[in-house]
């Protein structure tokens, strides 16, 4: 009775939930770093910090699902590729929510004010790495005289065993804080995979569904009565209409803009984590 009444909601602040909602699903679908709208959304509102991660890991699934499905075209020919890295994702998501679940709430507290901030920083310096990785891949396709590189054919053994570790590394960052695992990890396959950065973003979209379905599975089964689902309801209702919007029209959006609610968001959060 306690967690439902840890956030008492007006009709106002349920249409604010659902629309960060929405707009963390259209985010996540085209950059990620979604959390960042609707964990500030969740604590500004009296959530606990630890019950906003949980809570709002659970509500980003159906967004994820969505987005993932919004870049089906750009997932054709990786299906080898992702069954290779759904292992590492797996492992990494169940490291980092058992960290969640048995660290203690302060040592949360005192870690994700660091996240954020290192989040923040990918999240505006991501435009300029996305292009610096556009024309990295570019460039190796026009050396190599084909239109896409297949990781499965031309990583050599230590490069392979690095990208499983980036994404074992993620995965578990995204199972204990959510927050941006998806700049995180775009930015760190497009260093290590020679691939086209639109069909990386697909492969980044499956594994964070994976990291975060696993993630939220181990919360509801081992943390269920630490999780406020009045807002996972909300946050699912509003990620499921932006992600699959998001993977369709987000590319429209103004990446200035985006990033500045972002960012201010982020900002919000700190403080409130670190005056609570």
């Amino acid at each position: 009775m306690e967690l439902w009444q840890s956030l008492s909601l007006e009709p106002w602040q349920i249409a604010l939930i659902v629309l960060a909602g929405v707009a963390a699903g259209a985010i996540n679908a085209v950059v990620g770093s979604g959390t960042l709208i609707t964990f500030p959304a969740l604590v500004a509102f009296g959530v606990a910090p630890v019950v906003s991660t949980m809570s709002n890991a659970v509500g980003l699934i159906p967004g994820n699902i969505a987005s993932s499905f919004g870049y089906r075209e750009e997932l054709r020919g990786q299906w080898r590729r992702i069954l290779g890295f759904v292992p590492a994702s797996l492992l990494g998501s169940l490291t980092g929510a058992y960290l969640l679940l048995h660290l203690p709430e302060d040592a949360f507290e005192t870690i994700v004010p660091v996240l954020l901030v290192v989040a923040l920083i990918m999240v505006v310096g991501q435009p300029y790495l996305s292009r610096y990785l556009k024309e990295r891949s570019l460039r190796r396709a026009h050396e190599a005289g084909i239109e896409h590189a297949t990781v499965g054919d031309r990583l050599s053994t230590g490069r392979y065993l690095a990208v499983l570790l980036v994404v074992f590394l993620t995965a578990v960052y995204g199972g204990y804080f959510a927050a941006a695992q998806g700049i995180i990890l775009i930015a760190l396959l497009g260093l290590l995979l020679p691939d086209d950065l639109q069909r990386l973003n697909g492969l980044k979209n499956v594994l964070v569904l994976v990291v975060n379905t696993v993630s939220a599975s181990t919360y509801i089964i081992v943390g269920h009565d630490r999780i406020n689902w009045i807002a996972v309801v909300c946050i699912a209702i509003g990620s499921l209409i932006g992600g699959y919007f998001g993977a369709r029209i987000g590319r429209r959006f103004s990446p200035v803009l985006l990033r500045s609610v972002i960012v201010i968001l982020g900002i919000v959060a700190i403080w409130r984590i670190l005056t609570l």
